[in-house]
């Protein structure tokens, strides 16, 4: 790929081979939370995201390996056809519950009431997992690539990544204050529009400056600490375009690596596009981390 683009050394951080239900990022941040679930007696899980949501797929998977009941808030309607995650959330044997335009969680609170009156002990994990919990993974996540990077002898530029609900931006910016890292922290914005950009950027740097407080760092963050890349946000979350698409291929056909269209399609896009426009320049070294999501593929037309 640095060779079709005439730019820089790209690395990429594989999440996409973390292992659970063919990978994600959401698997550092359950590893986490799943512990704190079972902490509180949880016996089944409440979860919300988009109908074809990776973090809803990866939570139904961990679910059924720990023998929890998993109830998924899903935006949308049941489609005719299932397919993708859709099809991978069935398998795993998580209860469906479709929930028209809202599919950030907003019906989560009737379900937690109706189960608890059942008598079960419900636990309910935000959407995308982002918490404090979700954070310290990708604090975790840090250390785990710069142990990676000494070994290599490498120094990186740029970590450009997929940015949606803030935990895994949270966790890379605490992860690189702790440990003095030079890279500039990249998220490439996938859903923000420009009403929702301001509070998400707020709620980010709180996120991670909380999750500092968890630990005991002595760290606080303000919006100057935080780069959201919002010029690629294109038609809103999940249409997909010529910036996709483009990224989607190339990165098949130069490296046999899968990309997803919503997700790490987008932000390769964003990629590409800033070493085009000499944002990124031929002398850096940039890390593209991989957060997974290639079932999408297979519910998405992509050209």
């Amino acid at each position: 790929m640095s060779k079709a683009l005439d730019g820089p050394t790209i690395f990429m951080k594989r999440d996409d081979n973390t292992g659970l239900a063919l990978g994600g990022n959401k698997t550092r941040k359950l590893e986490f939370i799943m512990g704190d679930a079972l902490a509180q007696g949880a016996d089944c899980l409440i979860t919300a995201g988009a109908a074809q949501s990776n973090h809803c797929r990866q939570t139904a998977a961990a679910a059924a390996s720990l023998g929890l009941e998993c109830h998924l808030v899903l935006g949308g309607e049941e489609p005719e056809q299932t397919s993708g995650n859709l099809l991978l959330d069935k398998i795993f044997g998580s209860h469906i519950h479709w929930a028209g335009a809202n599919r950030k969680g907003e019906d989560i609170p009737k379900i937690v009431e109706q189960l608890t009156k059942q008598g079960k002990k419900p636990y309910v994990i935000p959407y995308g997992g982002s918490n404090e919990l979700g954070a310290l993974a990708f604090v975790e996540a840090f250390k785990e690539l710069e142990s990676q990077r000494e070994s290599m002898d490498v120094l990186f530029t740029h970590i450009v990544f997929a940015s949606s609900s803030g935990a895994t931006q949270a966790g890379l910016m605490l992860g690189k204050k702790i440990l003095n890292s030079p890279a500039q922290i990249v998220g490439i914005n996938i859903d923000k529009g420009k009403t929702d950009k301001v509070p998400f950027d707020q709620y980010t740097v709180a996120l991670a400056s909380s999750t500092a407080s968890l630990i005991g760092a002595n760290h606080q963050f303000t919006e100057s600490d935080l780069t959201l890349n919002s010029d690629y946000v294109g038609e809103g979350y999940g249409v997909v375009g010529t910036l996709e698409n483009e990224a989607i291929a190339m990165t098949a056909q130069t490296e046999g690596i899968l990309l997803d269209p919503v997700y790490t399609g987008r932000a390769m896009g964003g990629l590409i596009d800033m070493i085009r426009s000499g944002k990124i320049k031929k002398t850096d070294r940039v890390l593209f981390w991989h957060t997974g999501g290639a079932p999408a593929l297979f519910a998405t037309q992509v050209t």
